[in-house]
């Protein structure tokens, strides 16, 4: 690990493996071990991670905002070799999606794992993340989980009803809060026009079963970015092994490419 000083805050970058700079970030509420878990162990590669503010172990600090990571991931890159490929999870590929659109300088590839957002704020498949930060706020904890939301999710995608009940565990609990609402509330800061614009290898990789990260709004926006290529990849809250084993080859075989 290393540190990264910004605004004040001492962030956290983790790394692993030498060779070509690849960066992979993280979803809302997670940390580096879910892109080094997400990842295929490949030679000659050097995976980043920053852990975002508030989140693992990096300092807690506003603005908590998405373009606000970007630009603390922009300036990580900015002290690597060069333009980067660029990967993210939910949280973290919305981070990407602007990177790549506002500083192509530094992107020369690109890699949309569940994305949750398209170009808007506030998206309605964000809204269960937003209703846990205002519990958390609340403390009423079994209040959401008696809620028709928690009953939907039980049913429906049940990877995202443990990630959200995780959450009433996830220290600072006011941290935690904060960041659920004002993420799901805010987006990446690009037009469908500029992401229609990007000119970069793309894959976007999407799963059944997922309320949060619909699989339809991943085919949505690989749609929208010219030559990207989709992967439907095993349901994660079905079958976590195959989930990572179909998603590690997705990965491996586009990162060929570079």
């Amino acid at each position: 690990m290393r540190v990264l000083e910004r605004d004040g805050l001492a962030l956290a970058a983790h790394e692993r493996g030498a060779g070509m700079p690849v960066v992979f970030q993280h979803g809302l509420c997670g940390d580096a071990r879910q892109t080094f878990e997400a990842f295929p162990d490949l030679p000659d590669v050097h995976l980043v991670t920053l852990d975002c503010r508030g989140h693992g172990q990096s300092e807690a600090g506003g603005p908590y905002a998405i373009r606000t990571f970007a630009d603390d991931v922009a300036a990580l890159i900015a002290t690597l070799p060069g333009p980067v490929v660029l990967g993210g999870i939910s949280m973290g590929a919305a981070i990407s999606l602007r990177l790549a659109v506002m500083r192509p300088d530094l992107v020369r590839g690109l890699w949309l794992v569940r994305p949750a957002w398209l170009t808007g704020d506030g998206p309605a498949n964000m809204a269960p993340n937003a209703e846990v930060g205002r519990a958390i706020a609340a403390k009423d904890k079994d209040g959401f989980a008696a809620g028709a939301t928690a009953k939907r999710l039980a049913l429906e995608a049940p990877d995202n009803f443990a990630s959200l009940m995780g959450f009433f565990d996830r220290q600072p609990l006011e941290v935690t809060s904060a960041l659920l609402t004002l993420i799901a509330a805010d987006g990446p800061g690009v037009t469908v026009a500029q992401v229609a614009a990007l000119r970069v290898p793309t894959l976007v990789c999407g799963c059944a079963d997922d309320a949060i990260h619909p699989l339809t709004l991943a085919r949505e926006l690989a749609a929208m970015i010219p030559g990207a290529r989709f992967v439907e990849v095993a349901p994660k809250g079905r079958d976590k092994p195959a989930h990572l084993a179909t998603l590690h080859v997705a990965i491996t075989d586009f990162l060929k490419e570079f």
